[in-house]
């Protein structure tokens, strides 16, 4: 059946002919007439034209890219290229883009394939990391917002397909080799880096046999700078004290008293720091990829393809911290904003019991992803009415350590000088005073706790698909087809975890030459508060001293000197076990198995005297999964710190077997009428499913091994969750009044049901004793010990000889007390998905415009997306018990996108602004049930390039992103609770290009 939507002039005719050699042939392209003048565009352009000729041809509502050369992406990286199109946003990772949101709907419910299948990962969620994959050998990327019934399920916002090249699509001797140079600013220590890509395809025998071969390397250094506001925010009803004498005291509660000046009221609600972090991060990155094609086509009736995909990705890190964590002492002094979300313009605390500890952490790690794919595609044109195609693939996918300290490390060491700990978070950037702070010195600085992390995340994929269409001569086509996928995922975790908080050893240890001293405020760029808002007692002397310390210098003498129960492979406690099987140890399996079959029925007519479309479908999905856990057990919690609890575990593991299956049928339709000549009207309706990430269907309950007096941590996977669903409504109208210009309208709607959302519930797993709320804390606070410090003091004064629960560590001097029965048990925040019965409605508009101004050379692209939902997250809900429970959809919000162009005599240039709305990306912090919002973020990227005329085929180019050097920041309940503030900064490309 061939396409007759629209009316091909003979300038687009020709225009798309020429350009078909892409995988993303027009449907029409086969209509070919010896008296058409065929006329190579490449370049913007072309690319435009053939992505045009795509969404104008299209089934439903389709946008897509096309590569403007062989070996030529519009962007050096696929998720920026993507977000151009309307709406669609992304999610970058160190400055580079990683993942995308479509239509509100996260990364983890659009569907990603690459040819066509579904592709496995590494990271536990179901969405795929563009950073992986280089764009030079991608040929084109197909956008399909409306489902259809020949689609794989799983993209609720939009199915994603990357299309790379095929030797037998674009015949003959084709072949590129390009080179650059990258300048990242962001780093402080890195250097300008190389990136080769080359691709090579040709065609034998008549045509018949094809093969291609592509390879790409990219080295890249980069950096970041950061200020945090570490775990996150503690929220709590107004009436909420430190008054453990009456019935409303909890810890991290603020006092009523003078020292608050405008503190909160008992019908307000409000939030206190766990801590303020400046954090310096320098990554070095080295990426491959590659790909063999073999294709043979004996007959114009068959056309069988193998081919093989190879992706790694090889990231080692550095970091270092300062940090001050806030013990909640009744000694606060803070100055507050309004209710009612009440949030301290001023926070601070005062040590009279004695100094507490000024942090600095640093950590040396590296991981690899590596991935391979097999894949085989068989088409068979088994008669005038009837096409077969078989295609099956075997993937794999896993991120593994790739470092001696692991896959990560974190070693702590501390003076404990600070006299006192405020933060003004009036401005962009926390500012943390610290009493003492800027008098630290080397010889001050002792070792604390460290944790080496190993972690292997493991996903394989088989998956088998075999589609067909059959083709009347009056009554349209239909499109059938089976599909087979199982899906492995395996998760093994261990860490070796020091928990001496306190410090361990003593002056002299360590060489103060490793500890170079360096400033903080000169690296962060961003807007300051003063402290002119605070009035109490604390230093305001703003901390500007930290050292960037030897790592490997400080964990080998202190591996040399502190002994550890918790020993790694190198025999000590400062390495990391590749010992997954051992007591402690996580090991996590699903495996997912997916079968569906669809049918769809295509029809072209006549209606009034105008072409129209339509295709009625209907898809089965069947999946079962089956999830196998192997997670530590704990019986005791340790009081190791004023802040810190250790929980001790048994050395066994609790085995967990579950299960889970859902089946669905999904209908849609898709309807197109040209309504008047270049003017489309399109409807859709479907209904989709967005299968849960895979993470939150592992089994098991996993809590971490440190927690505080609040409690501790954990998530609880769930392999009985169903998918989300969503019921698809679209309408649109296109104009295609030039050959390379058109204008879009669209509404769309999705009613979601089932709703996945990720609960914090309090949970007493394990039945542990807790020491910092049991009988004896109760008769310390009697006998007039209000501080950790001091009712951990009278603890050991008064049972320290009698209870061999109650110890001083000699290896710290730390006082340590473990829980006895009969204390209460501690309460575990515990991260647990669930369905819920509340629905929701997404609804938004998109409009988009692109346009060539004649002969001039100047083009625009400029489109507009505007996302609503009937559910927003309300900030006075504190998600207690009683609380109404908050199932919100994040990731909703506007974006915008503008695009300059310009292509003539040889020079090529685009300027592109790209814009995203505040939006709500998390409903949970490390400490509970809290929000996080990313705030409103627009970045400028340009390139330019020039053939030089001299050397046919030869291009030079220079490529700018982030020019204006945006920063990100996230904050909590109000944007005075700033969470995290990262600056990266532009990054530049200067290279070359050969093509024949």
């Amino acid at each position: 059946m061939q396409q007759t939507l629209f009316k091909r002039t003979r300038i687009a005719t020709s225009l798309s002919l020429a350009l078909s050699a892409t995988v993303l042939n027009p449907v029409y392209a086969e209509e070919q007439n010896e008296d058409i003048e065929v006329i190579a565009v490449k370049g913007i352009r072309g690319s435009l034209i053939k992505s045009m000729d795509l969404k104008r041809s299209s089934d439903g509502i389709v946008d897509a890219i096309n590569a403007e050369d062989i070996g030529k992406f519009p962007d050096s990286n696929l998720a920026e290229s993507l977000q151009r199109i309307t709406g669609v946003s992304i999610d970058r990772q160190n400055g580079e883009g990683s993942r995308v949101t479509v239509r509100g709907f996260g990364p983890d419910q659009n569907l990603v394939m690459l040819n066509g299948r579904q592709m496995p990962v590494t990271t536990g969620s179901r969405s795929f990391d563009f950073a992986n994959i280089a764009s030079e050998s991608v040929s084109a990327v197909e956008v399909q917002k409306t489902s259809q019934a020949k689609n794989s399920t799983g993209g609720m916002g939009a199915t994603i397909n990357v299309l790379t090249h095929r030797p037998l699509s674009s015949p003959g001797l084709k072949a590129t080799f390009g080179a650059k140079a990258v300048d990242d600013t962001s780093t402080d220590k890195g250097s300008v880096t190389p990136e080769f890509s080359g691709l090579y395809s040709n065609t034998f025998a008549d045509d018949k046999f094809g093969v291609s071969i592509s390879a790409s390397y990219q080295k890249r250094e980069s950096g970041n700078q950061q200020a945090q506001v570490g775990t996150g925010w503690r929220s709590y009803p107004g009436i909420v004290d430190q008054d453990w004498g009456g019935n409303n005291a909890e810890w991290g509660g603020v006092p009523k008293d003078e020292n608050q000046i405008n503190r909160p009221g008992d019908d307000d609600v409000y939030s206190v720091p766990q801590t303020t972090i400046y954090r310096f991060e320098e990554q070095q990155r080295t990426r491959l990829n590659g790909q063999l094609v073999l294709q043979y086509q004996p007959t114009d009736s068959i056309r069988a393809t193998l081919d093989y995909t190879m992706m790694q990705n090889d990231v080692d890190q550095q970091h270092q911290d300062v940090s001050a964590w806030f013990n909640f002492v009744p000694t606060q002094y803070s100055t507050w904003s309004d209710g009612p979300v009440s949030s301290p313009l001023v926070y601070s605390e005062v040590y009279g019991d004695g100094p507490a500890d000024l942090s600095m952490a640093a950590g040396e790690y590296g991981t690899r992803d590596e991935s391979g794919s097999l894949g085989f595609n068989l088409d068979w044109d088994v008669s005038e009415n009837l096409s077969l195609n078989l295609d099956y693939h075997s993937s794999t996918a896993e991120r593994s350590p790739n470092h001696a300290n692991g896959s990560n490390a974190n070693l702590s060491t501390a003076a404990f000088i600070r006299t006192s700990a405020a933060t003004d978070f009036t401005g962009d950037i926390p500012m943390l005073a610290v009493g003492a702070g800027n008098s630290v010195r080397p010889e001050d600085m002792r070792v604390t706790g460290s944790t080496f992390s190993n972690e292997v995340n493991r996903s394989e994929i088989d998956q088998l698909q075999i589609n067909g269409t059959f083709e009347t001569d009056e009554m349209g086509s239909i499109d059938f087809g089976i599909a087979m996928t199982n899906v492995n995922n395996r998760t093994q975790q261990i860490n070796v975890q020091r928990n001496d908080w306190g410090g361990v050893g003593q002056a002299g240890d360590l060489d103060p030459a490793w500890f170079p001293a360096d400033t903080i405020h000169d690296k962060l760029d961003g807007s300051k508060g003063d402290f002119s808002d605070y009035q109490g007692p604390a230093s305001t002397d703003i901390l500007n001293t930290m050292f960037f310390w030897d790592f490997e210098a400080v964990r080998a003498r202190a591996a040399e000197l502190y002994g550890s129960t918790d020993i790694g492979d190198c025999g000590n406690g400062f390495c990391p076990s590749t010992d997954y099987l051992r007591p402690g140890g996580t090991d996590r399996y699903t495996e997912e198995k997916s079968q569906s079959a669809y049918i769809q029925y295509n029809y072209e007519g006549e209606m009034f005297e105008r072409p129209f479309d339509v295709h009625v479908g209907l898809r089965y999905e069947k999946t079962d999964v089956e999830s196998r856990s192997a997670v530590p057990e704990y019986n005791s919690a340790t009081w190791i710190a004023e802040t810190e609890v250790a929980y001790e575990g048994t050395g066994q593991q609790v085995l967990l077997t579950q299960k889970g299956e859902y089946d669905y049928y999904l209908p849609n339709i898709n309807f197109n009428i040209e309504i008047v000549d270049d003017v489309i009207l399109r409807a859709a309706y479907g209904e989709t499913i967005g299968r849960p990430d895979y993470t939150s269907i592992q089994g098991g309950t996993s809590v971490g091994a440190l927690g505080n007096r609040g409690g501790g941590s954990g998530d609880a996977g769930n392999p009985s969750l169903l998918p989300l669903e969503s019921t698809n409504y679209d309408l649109s109208a296109e104009w295609y009044y030039d050959d390379v210009s058109y204008v879009s309208v669209g509404y769309f709607r999705k009613d979601v049901t089932n709703f996945i959302a990720s609960n914090v519930t309090n949970s007493t797993v394990f039945n542990i004793p807790d020491p910092t709320n049991g009988a004896y804390v109760q008769e310390a606070i009697a006998a007039g010990a209000t501080t950790a410090i001091q009712q951990r003091e009278w603890i050991y004064a008064t049972y320290g000889a009698t209870d061999p629960n109650v110890t001083i560590n000699p290896d710290n001097g730390n006082i340590e007390i473990t829980g006895n029965p009969g204390d209460p048990a501690v309460n575990f925040l515990i991260n647990s998905p669930t369905n819920s019965n509340r629905s929701s409605v997404i609804d938004g508009w998109e409009i988009a415009i692109q346009h060539f101004f004649g002969d001039t050379g100047f083009g625009v692209q400029a489109n507009y997306t505007k996302v609503d939902s009937d559910s927003t997250y309300d900030n006075t809900n504190l998600n207690r018990e009683g609380d109404v429970s908050q199932d919100v959809i994040v990731g909703i919000s506007d974006t915008a996108n503008a695009i300059l162009m310009y292509e003539n005599y040889g020079f090529q240039a685009r300027l592109a602004y790209n814009w995203r709305d505040e939006f709500l990306n998390s409903t949970g912090q490390d400490t509970g049930a809290n929000p996080q919002y990313t705030e409103a973020y627009s970045q400028v990227d340009f390139n330019v390039s020039y053939d030089i005329a001299a050397i046919e085929g030869l291009t030079v180019f220079f490529e700018g992103l982030n020019i204006t050097d945006e920063k990100t920041r996230v904050h909590g309940r109000s944007t005075n609770q700033v969470l995290n503030y990262t600056q990266t900064g532009a990054r530049y490309s200067l290279g070359a290009r050969y093509t024949f």
